[in-house]
């Protein structure tokens, strides 16, 4: 089981198209057997700040995501909402156990 958490920053005219695209993938990952969790979170203090948390059972589930329909339209669509290039962390999850997600 592991996390990954891709942080955005959006353009400020775009947020509210982003957070529209990314409730669309965030329903449709849900569906995938490998996804236990994919949370979209903006920050109180910068609300152009977005910060999509994922968990996934393996590196395969999430390989497996990047190559769905629903994730091509969320990179497609969202691609000149950014300010800047998203970045991801990593992490292997610790806490709650397997069972936990």
């Amino acid at each position: 089981m592991f996390v990954v958490h891709v942080h955005v920053h959006v353009t400020p005219d775009d947020v509210e198209a982003f957070l529209d695209e990314c409730r669309r993938n965030s329903e449709a990952s849900l569906q995938e057997p490998g996804v236990r969790r994919f949370d979209v979170l903006q920050d109180e203090g910068d609300p152009a700040h977005v910060v999509l948390s994922e968990v996934y059972v393996d590196q395969a589930a999430a390989d497996a995501h990047k190559q769905t329909a629903h994730y091509a339209r969320w990179r497609d669509a969202v691609a000149g909402m950014m300010a800047q290039p998203r970045s991801s962390t990593r992490f292997a999850a610790v806490a709650p156990g397997e069972d936990g997600w």
